[in-house]
């Protein structure tokens, strides 16, 4: 062989088996994928004995919205306010204060930067910001609950544009905020609006100029844009209050629409899809599963007689053949994804031994377990399979602050990133370590 060939074969090797693998960050909702999927390596199975090791605490105000971490940096959204409030489902508040985009950093919790702006809330659960920012590149998107739509630099927190959407678009807020987290793809920024025509809208990414509209219906409803592929074909999927709709992704055009009316327009999960298999639900058992012949879909079954899972915070998570996801009331639910049944259901990772309204878990797949994190600010290791929930560790990391139907929660997706995970309540953020020693 070649001398020359050589070496650059042994330098080739050792850089292949040398190098680290690069960390993966969580830039957006649900991670860099929007699935729940977590490909990191290295990270534990059980909490030391003396629990999670914290690596740095941070004060923050309310909010729901769950942090986004890029590039060493932290980016999460909160309210400020001195009023007060009540958390009743059917009753909007009127409350003044301040909505802040808030940059840390990733190792240190240090605050970096801070992008603030005066606004009025005049709806229900008032704490905060419903949306998780979504960081791409240079730039960071943020959503606020009454529609305000920033587009800032990443590294320094400067206003590069915004849109308010409630005045562009002649809508109100809807009675639980606007929630539909903020989707890149390619050159565009699509949100979920409302207003006539314009349930879901694309912005130019650079400019906030709208390159689109589409969809009718008379509330927005809270799922977030969903990319997938159906028929060999990517395409747009948008569950509003009335219909689960697919979108050509360049223009907006509807491909197909099923009906689908979840009760108080609570269509919150992301449409989840396995091969020609598309579902989605709200509550109360107002779902369906749509097999695609192509680009024509069918019913295979809907959410009644205790078949699917209709959730209220959180997105389930698809693994082979069967979904995993928490029911209405806390159950953590596995489901066959044929027939919508059943196959066993459990509260031991989310409220604990009894049902509670809207009981909620966060769950992240990390190789073969998951991480979830339940309302009570714990962070649960498990194994989930279509024979049921073996816990491996739990621990704490987080006090439960907000108020939920006469209990404390936390109703934040967390981030992972590092070999950590980054969660908020209403007071602080945290870091916790998740890498095994």
């Amino acid at each position: 062989m070649n001398i020359r060939l050589l070496v650059a074969s042994l330098s080739l090797v050792c850089i292949t088996f040398t190098s680290p693998l690069l960390a993966e960050d969580w830039p957006q909702w649900m991670g860099v994928r929007r699935d729940g999927v977590w490909n990191e390596t290295g990270t534990l199975d059980k909490f030391p004995a003396e629990g999670p090791k914290v690596l740095w605490r941070a004060k923050i105000a309310g909010g729901y919205a769950g942090p986004a971490v890029s590039q060493g940096r932290v980016v999460v959204t909160d309210f400020v306010t001195q009023g007060e409030f009540t958390n009743d489902p059917q009753t909007r508040n009127d409350l003044q204060g301040t909505e802040r985009v808030l940059c840390l950093d990733a190792a240190s919790g240090k605050e970096l930067w801070k992008f603030e702006y005066p606004t009025t809330y005049k709806i229900s659960y008032p704490c905060g910001p419903r949306c998780t920012p979504t960081i791409d590149g240079k730039l960071v998107y943020t959503l606020g609950a009454e529609g305000n739509l920033c587009c800032l630099e990443l590294a320094t927190g400067k206003l590069v544009w915004s849109r308010e959407l409630k005045k562009d678009y002649s809508v109100g807020a809807p009675l639980w905020g606007f929630a539909g987290h903020p989707l890149v793809e390619g050159n565009q920024l699509i949100c979920l609006v409302g207003g006539k025509g314009a349930v879901a809208v694309s912005f130019d990414k650079l400019t906030g100029k709208e390159l689109w509209k589409a969809l009718d219906a008379r509330e927005p409803g809270y799922a977030p844009p969903t990319i997938v592929t159906i028929g060999g074909q990517r395409q747009l999927v948008i569950f509003h209050s009335e219909s689960i709709n697919g979108l050509a992704i360049d223009c907006g055009k509807t491909l197909w629409s099923v009906p689908v009316a979840a009760d108080y327009g609570m269509s919150i999960m992301a449409p989840r899809s396995s091969g020609s298999l598309l579902y989605a639900a709200g509550i109360v058992d107002k779902g369906v599963m749509l097999k695609f012949d192509g680009n024509k879909p069918s019913e295979l079954w809907r959410t009644e007689n205790k078949l699917g899972i209709d959730s209220v915070c959180s997105t389930p998570i698809i693994v082979g053949e069967t979904m995993y996801g928490v029911d209405r009331e806390g159950e953590l639910t596995g489901m066959k994804l044929e027939t919508g049944e059943h196959l066993w259901q459990s509260y031991a990772a989310t409220t604990g031994a009894r049902r509670a309204n809207s009981g909620t878990a966060f769950l992240v797949k990390n190789g073969e377990k998951f991480f979830l994190f339940n309302e009570k600010g714990e962070l649960v290791i498990a194994k989930l399979s279509p024979e049921g929930y073996e816990e491996l560790s739990r621990g704490k990391i987080l006090e439960p602050t907000g108020d939920a139907f006469g209990r404390k929660v936390v109703w934040s997706h967390p981030a992972f990133a590092n070999k950590t995970i980054i969660a908020r309540n209403d007071q602080e953020i945290v870091c916790v370590s998740l890498a095994a020693e």
